[in-house]
């Protein structure tokens, strides 16, 4: 029997339902968010008769999110500059921050995956998640209209629209390559120092250095939140004057 969205909705109902709960917003056309959870790599598997992967409303996500992002930023810091603006709209809707956001709403169980991509855990990946979530708000978009999708953005960005504080973490890496790049004309390496656990549940520890000298570490599930986290807190001590650069 041929696979088809409303086969898939039948077949994934209470977890679409569940999925719908940890958004916080429920579908008026349930196909809308199944097709967000198809990655192209099911979709090819289906052969031709099956077109609907989710690569067309992560197009139109993206485009939302970018509105969404910005135009938040805008209302909530109005003394920003338009360039500190645009470095933190980036730095929002970048593939890593992207996917922590996905994995906020534990979206990788609820993907539908190639067997190829399966085997090399295709859930965990941070361009498949990212793009996943940007579909997931193509389909919001679509079901209900861009003020929706924006009201969802809002709320699960809320956190980090909370304060510049916060917002400048999810930019530490560009700032950290600024502020370095500004005196010495050079940028930092980050390496990672340990990787531990079982698959499903990595931390990995990852410093970042300068000319060789460790700055500071960052621990976290995945190597592009672990590298943030390493470079916020070289930011803080560079600003505290407490890095041990060269002169």
């Amino acid at each position: 029997m041929a696979v088809t969205i409303d086969s898939l909705i039948t077949a994934n109902q209470a977890g679409l339902h569940a999925l719908e709960e940890r958004l916080g917003y429920r579908f008026r056309d349930l196909r809308r968010l199944q097709q967000a959870l198809v990655h192209r790599s099911y979709a090819y598997e289906q052969g031709r008769g099956f077109t609907a992967d989710n690569e067309t409303l992560e197009f139109l996500g993206d485009a939302v999110l970018d509105l969404a992002v910005g135009s938040t930023l805008f209302e909530r810091f109005p003394a920003m500059r338009e360039g500190e603006l645009t470095r933190l709209r980036a730095a929002l809707v970048n593939e890593g921050h992207l996917a922590v956001m996905a994995r906020a709403v534990d979206l990788g169980p609820h993907l539908l995956l190639g067997r190829g991509e399966e085997v090399s855990r295709g859930r965990e990946k941070a361009s498949i998640l990212a793009s996943a979530y940007e579909a997931l708000l193509g389909a919001v978009f679509l079901d209900a209209g861009y003020e929706s999708a924006a009201r969802l953005v809002e709320d699960h960005f809320a956190e980090w629209f909370g304060s510049e504080e916060r917002l400048l973490f999810v930019d530490s890496k560009s700032k950290l390559q600024e502020l370095l790049q500004e005196r010495y004309n050079e940028g930092p390496v980050y390496l990672l120092e340990n990787e531990e656990g079982p698959a499903h549940q990595k931390r990995f520890t990852i410093s970042v250095r300068f000319r060789g000298v460790p700055l500071a570490t960052g621990m976290a599930g995945n190597k592009k939140e672990a590298e943030q986290q390493a470079a916020a807190r070289a930011v803080e001590q560079l600003r505290a004057g407490t890095l041990p650069l060269p002169d």
